[in-house]
């Protein structure tokens, strides 16, 4: 079962994610908060699996709230995935930036939102099209001609970088096995491998890192 913490200031919004959420027989709403010092705190004593995080609260805003869970050891299981209607470049990347595993907009399908979080709940990270490619946009735009040469990748085989690679152009864990000829769980598997050697914090970090070495601009048919 996974357990989630729904923080948002709007009571109905709150409502009605929680009853799109119960109707999987998987995910159980263990607590909710109204403000981001209430889903710090909250945190802590429910530990939940995943916490959908709104942006905009009193007190303290979900990034802030973000951040303190992420740096948090008491929460380090716990997933945090924003769920907003602002798509502000500078929020996207702050929220990344603070931890999160995920950025979703509040226009996202039910069955889309049920997903998510068992995906966060495994580990995994989720960007909307639109919100990757804001992510990636913002990488390709800042400065670099240092940051490429102080990515090191000298410790992945061949095979890890051209997994390196499909997650440069944002292929999920099942297209990088359709691509390569590996089954998912060998394809997570590899991920799992990257993020240790590089000591990244997820699979949004290792996207940006690729990019930053240049990755992206081999052809995705390829590697």
């Amino acid at each position: 079962m996974i357990s989630v913490m729904i923080a948002d200031d709007q009571d109905l919004v709150r409502a009605g994610l929680r009853s799109l959420l119960t109707n999987d027989p998987e995910i159980s709403v263990v607590a909710e908060a109204r403000t981001g010092k209430e889903a710090a705190r909250t945190v802590t004593s429910h530990r939940p699996d995943v916490v959908l995080m709104d942006l905009r609260m009193p007190i303290m805003d979900g990034i802030e709230a973000t951040r303190q869970i992420c740096a948090d050891p008491v929460a380090a299981g716990t997933r945090v995935v924003i769920l907003t209607t602002f798509d502000d470049d500078q929020d996207i990347i702050d929220a990344i930036r603070a931890g999160a595993a995920g950025y979703l907009l509040k226009d996202t399908g039910s069955e889309e939102l049920r997903a998510a979080v068992r995906t966060a709940a495994e580990g995994g990270n989720l960007l909307t099209p639109s919100i990757a490619r804001k992510v990636m946009e913002h990488v390709a735009a800042a400065p670099q001609p240092d940051d490429t040469e102080e990515v090191d990748l000298s410790a992945l085989t061949e095979r890890e970088v051209e997994v390196l690679t499909r997650i440069a152009h944002g292929d999920t864990n099942a297209e990088i096995g359709a691509a390569l000829y590996l089954s998912p769980a060998t394809a997570r598997t590899y991920v799992s491998r990257i993020l240790s050697k590089l000591q990244a914090r997820d699979r949004t970090e290792l996207a940006i890192l690729a990019h930053l070495a240049g990755l992206h601009r081999r052809n995705s048919q390829t590697g």
